[in-house]
């Protein structure tokens, strides 16, 4: 999941943790030892895995069983464009079994994942990898825009913060020196003036030798804008699943049944004693953010959809959705989300799902980056472990 940071006491705070805060959620998906985060603003919904951990409850008796995904045959009608992959589109189970009952499933039901439902998303393209460093830096260069966190808050948006206080900045992981309580997380997150997608944890920070890393600290909107850009879309979060699960039905991970396949970590997740600094050990072979296209990519080619980084999607968040699509019974259709947004832990803040978990994901606090979960931030936030990637429809 993700976790939210709200503009508690933000007179008193430096700079605005309201919206550009901590939605660096432990993406709540660890799998014996992961653990995501992300967000940035008002929510940190993501910053702490998906902070959100109050959901709506399920109806008694409404968990089906995983069916079997049934992929389309019909080949791609136009040309595989460069960096993307093709994805076939078809009929397919929606959602994930409760975590808990799973070895390494951490310790949060995720009942917004679930009722299962059947839902069917047409063939297209998705990005092999999430958006790079190097990706976003033509973008930018391109058009000139600016990102939300390299923005300074406005009066209007916080009315009684100082003006001292209105800096520029973002989310960053801020690993406590000793073991703390998992219960608030504002203890391992801050926010850092300064912090954008070009110095990912502050001003001393810089994308040296980092051209191959996903590019973090976007908001929504900047997700938004590079894919308009590049004549392409935000995923839907069922396309976003559908993805992830590379033709395997109802399997916890996106490689299969095990956390370790051969023995062997298969994502970019956390291990270690969450959040304690130097405490990563890096098992996986990084401690921290990796570069893209670092383990085996799934069934249909895809890389990292599986910790690293949280990804944004075009779907506004409910944490009741799921349950909507099954009473309406039959099966959804390329379904976009709900008309509104509405997060229980967060009622007045916009938010958006996000998917994929991040390389904060631990079980000991948040394992969303299993392939049926779910994630979510606030549309203005942003942090150092939320990115995106880009889909594009098959015709």
């Amino acid at each position: 999941m993700s976790v939210v940071v709200k503009a508690k006491n933000l007179e008193k705070q430096t700079p605005i943790v309201n919206r550009r805060i901590l939605i660096v959620a432990a993406l709540v998906l660890a799998a014996s030892v992961v653990g995501w985060f992300l967000l940035r603003g008002s929510n940190l919904t993501n910053v702490s895995e998906s902070a959100s951990r109050s959901t709506a409850p399920l109806k008694p008796n409404a968990q089906p069983n995983f069916e079997a995904t049934v992929t389309n045959s019909a080949a791609a009608s136009s040309s595989l464009p460069v960096g993307m992959v093709f994805i076939p589109g078809g009929e397919f189970s929606m959602g994930s079994l409760d975590p808990t009952e799973m070895v390494c499933g951490g310790d949060q039901p995720m009942d917004d994942a679930r009722p299962l439902h059947r839902t069917y998303v047409d063939a297209f393209f998705m990005d092999a990898t999430e958006v790079t460093n190097e990706e976003f830096e033509q973008f930018v260069k391109a058009t000139g825009y600016v990102t939300i966190a390299e923005r300074k808050p406005t009066r209007e948006e916080f009315p009684t913060v100082p003006e001292e206080n209105l800096v520029a900045g973002s989310a960053v992981f801020s690993p406590a020196p000793v073991p703390v309580p998992l219960d608030d997380h504002y203890r391992w997150w801050s926010y850092v003036p300064g912090a954008n997608w070009r110095h990912p944890t502050g001003p001393t920070s810089d994308l040296k030798g980092r051209e191959k890393y996903p590019v973090v600290q976007i908001a929504y909107d900047d997700a938004a804008a590079y894919a308009k850009w590049a004549d392409k879309r935000l995923p839907t979060e069922a396309e976003f699943e559908f993805a992830a699960r590379g033709g395997l039905t109802g399997k916890p991970y996106a490689w299969g049944d095990e956390l370790k396949p051969d023995g062997k970590f298969a994502a970019n997740i956390y291990q270690g004693k969450f959040p304690v600094k130097d405490a990563d050990l890096g098992e996986d072979g990084f401690k921290g953010l990796a570069p893209v296209a670092q383990f085996r990519p799934n069934g249909y080619g895809l890389y990292d959809v599986a910790g690293n980084v949280w990804e944004w999607t075009s779907d506004g968040y409910r944490a009741d959705y799921y349950q909507q699509l099954a009473d309406q019974g039959g099966v959804a259709r390329n379904p976009k989300g709900p008309s509104s947004s509405l997060d229980p832990a967060e009622p007045k803040e916009s938010k958006r799902v996000q998917r994929g978990g991040s390389f904060l994901c631990t079980d000991e606090y948040c394992t969303r980056y299993m392939v049926g979960t779910r994630g979510k931030g606030e549309v203005s936030s942003a942090s150092n472990h939320v990115g995106f990637r880009c889909v594009k429809d098959a015709r």
